[in-house]
């Protein structure tokens, strides 16, 4: 493993270690309909009587790896803990962004002070962290409030913590966006979240 001001040309991977209650759901398109379909099978196992729910499951997991694919996404997980009848939901997008839709640096104070100055509501916050072995990040986190229309029905506000994380030796960014609808216990997870974050490291 290799600090991030140790490489004089970008990586050629990362890696990133997440909890094993998280389903990696592929986003290329050729292998997305197989991913979803076993997701949807873990997920609904035991519950026969519930075709309906699992067919807006499956069409909510077809958009969503649609949405991640376009943006640049490289990997999607799903969560599928729970704490007793609690399913503990939460999602970690992980991509790299066109830099056409990036300021032109890869300093994070830099790229801070950029995201400060946009609209993030009350509940935002945005400031530089350090990550244990891929260096120096921005990490913004807010709350939104719930889209039912979007999240099968969901009521809750949704929490996202996002970490812009610069490539080594480029101008590149890499963004691990986590998100959870399970507001009461948001800042838990928010905990888990950092954690997942803290194990990235460039291969």
């Amino acid at each position: 493993m290799r600090a991030a001001e140790q490489f004089t040309s970008p990586p050629e991977d990362y890696n990133v270690v997440v909890p094993d209650g998280w389903f990696q759901l592929p986003l290329d398109p050729e292998e997305r309909d197989r991913g979803i379909i076993a997701l949807a099978e873990l997920t609904f196992r035991g519950l026969d009587n519930a075709p309906h729910l699992k067919k807006e499951f499956m069409r909510d997991l077809q958009r969503k790896a649609k949405n991640a694919y376009t943006v640049g996404g490289t990997e999607l997980y799903l969560s599928t803990m729970s704490v007793g009848p609690v399913p503990l939901a939460s999602s970690l997008l992980i991509s790299v962004p066109n830099p056409d839709e990036w300021p032109p640096t890869a300093d994070a104070e830099e790229l801070a002070e950029h995201l400060a100055g946009q609209n993030f509501g009350e509940s935002g916050e945005v400031g530089v962290v350090e990550l244990p072995a891929a260096g120096k990040a921005v990490r913004r986190r807010h709350r939104e409030e719930a889209d039912p229309d979007t999240q099968m029905g969901n009521t809750l506000p949704t929490t996202t913590v996002t970490y812009y994380v610069p490539v080594p030796a480029s101008m590149r960014w890499l963004m691990l966006n986590f998100s959870t609808p399970v507001d009461p216990l948001a800042d838990r997870m928010v905990e888990l979240f950092d954690t997942v974050a803290g194990t990235l490291h460039w291969a």
